[in-house]
């Protein structure tokens, strides 16, 4: 059984490994050194009702975690929101992004916010296709936007309007 719930600060460790996996192993963030508890702990307080944080919880194991996050700091873009969704890669492929992704775009639809973005980059196609599936429309591509592991990479990016 699955539950998806609001992030605690307990939740920070294994919210970490799961992003630092991210980091070293694949594509899906472009940073390219791995976060401290500490900043996570800076990223996980600097939030408000518009930009949660909720995790997958699986035998009380966190599977994956999705975040709000914002687009920018300037004021008038505070009614839009990046979406970022982690899952650990032992629970990959069992449907849990998409659990994740589905409950925080309803969420997102009772708050203030007026559309969703996601940036994800050239080699997820699952990710692209996991957010078609919740509503997402591609908006366009930047080329060659990024580089890690020596590669230089595309980013998609898509958008959900909610109202």
């Amino acid at each position: 059984m699955i539950a998806i719930r609001q992030a605690k600060p307990e939740d920070l460790g294994q919210i970490t490994a799961i992003y630092n996996e991210a980091v070293t192993n694949t594509t899906a963030t472009f940073d390219t050194e791995e976060k401290t508890i500490e900043e996570r702990k800076v990223w996980f307080e600097n939030r408000d009702e518009n930009f949660p944080i909720l995790v997958a919880e699986k035998n009380n194991v966190i599977a994956g975690y999705i975040a709000l996050n914002k687009w920018s700091e300037r004021k008038a873009y505070d009614i839009t929101a990046e979406i970022s969704v982690y899952v650990n890669s032992k629970f990959r492929g069992q449907g849990i992004g998409k659990l994740l992704v589905q409950t925080m775009v309803a969420r997102a639809q009772e708050s203030n916010l007026v559309s969703l973005i996601a940036r994800i980059t050239e080699g997820n196609e699952q990710s692209i296709y996991l957010h078609k599936l919740v509503g997402f429309e591609v908006m366009g591509v930047m080329k060659k936007a990024g580089k890690k592991f020596e590669k230089l990479l595309d980013v998609t990016f898509m958008q959900k309007m909610l109202s």
